[in-house]
């Protein structure tokens, strides 16, 4: 690892090249995990209530079935799982059918590729830069499928918790008292908000897994940091969601994911959290 800190000309387009590879595994993850989750929940209502068995095909697994084209059901070839690359020379579409590639394809692999890019470069090819790689990684994961299921699987918000708090065991990022503070402050400042909001209009502002993602992130950067992120996700979320339903020409009832918020304003933080409370407080004149 001392060697690629050394060498950036060679340790970055390294870290160019995993990103795009972890990119494309995103993409399954994104798509297929809420398929498996539905399935299994479902298998499992009908054991408790006692229900028949059915006749109901897993979907494709994460990690072994290989990719295929969800409409015409064709497996792709190596040359056209290469990330980034397969979907510019295919130009958008399946070579077979014709039908268009989402666009997300191509888009979450040049995100995670940025993402781990910044996080070798902000801290290095050591622990602390594939520590920074897992959390983008689970952000985006996590990100991608809010945005589609308006779900965030405790799969992922949960893994991700403990992996901040094992981190802080050895003072990673920070030591292990103010990541498990964040954590539990974390969780409990939006569930009271989802509580008392609740208590005063009978519905449920936001989903819990808003509350576990906001855990996690606390691990990650401590009570410190849980305010800014809190304030950031809002005033993004504020903006470009009344942005979006102005052009959906939906009402404020419109439920919004919020996992996209916080997972952005949480990466901001970890990264450069110091820094903005730092500016903050000397714009301020508080210091």
């Amino acid at each position: 690892m001392s060697f690629l800190d050394q060498n950036t000309g060679l340790g970055y387009p390294l870290a160019a090249g995993m990103g795009l590879l972890l990119g494309s595994f995103l993409n399954v993850v994104i798509l297929r995990l809420p398929k498996r989750l539905e399935w299994e929940w479902k298998r499992d209502s009908r054991e408790v209530l006692g229900e028949p068995e059915l006749y109901d095909p897993p979907p494709p697994g994460i990690v072994v079935e290989r990719s295929h084209c969800p409409t015409c059901k064709h497996q792709l070839t190596w040359w056209e799982n290469i990330p980034l690359l397969s979907w510019l020379a295919l130009r958008g579409r399946c070579r077979y059918c014709r039908t268009p590639i989402s666009i997300q394809y191509p888009l979450v692999e040049l995100l995670t590729m940025v993402l781990v890019v910044a996080s070798v470069w902000r801290f290095g090819f050591g622990w602390q830069g594939f520590g920074a790689i897992l959390l983008s990684c689970f952000l985006v994961a996590m990100s991608g499928i809010d945005l589609r299921t308006q779900l965030l699987p405790d799969q992922l918000t949960l893994p991700l918790l403990w992996l901040g708090l094992v981190a802080s065991i050895d003072g990673l990022y920070m030591p292990s008292k103010p990541a498990v503070v964040g954590a539990a402050v974390g969780y409990l400042s939006l569930w009271s908000v989802w509580w008392l909001f609740k208590q005063l209009t009978g519905k449920e502002g936001m989903g819990h897994g808003d509350f576990k993602l906001l855990a996690a992130l606390g691990a990650w950067v401590g009570l410190r940091g849980i305010i800014p992120t809190i304030l950031l996700s809002s005033l993004v979320g504020a903006i470009i969601g009344s942005i979006w339903l102005a052009m959906k020409g939906r009402d404020s009832a419109t439920p919004i994911p919020f996992g996209p918020y916080l997972a952005a304003a949480g990466w901001i933080v970890f990264f450069w959290g110091g820094d903005l409370v730092d500016a903050y407080l000397r714009v301020s004149g508080l210091r």
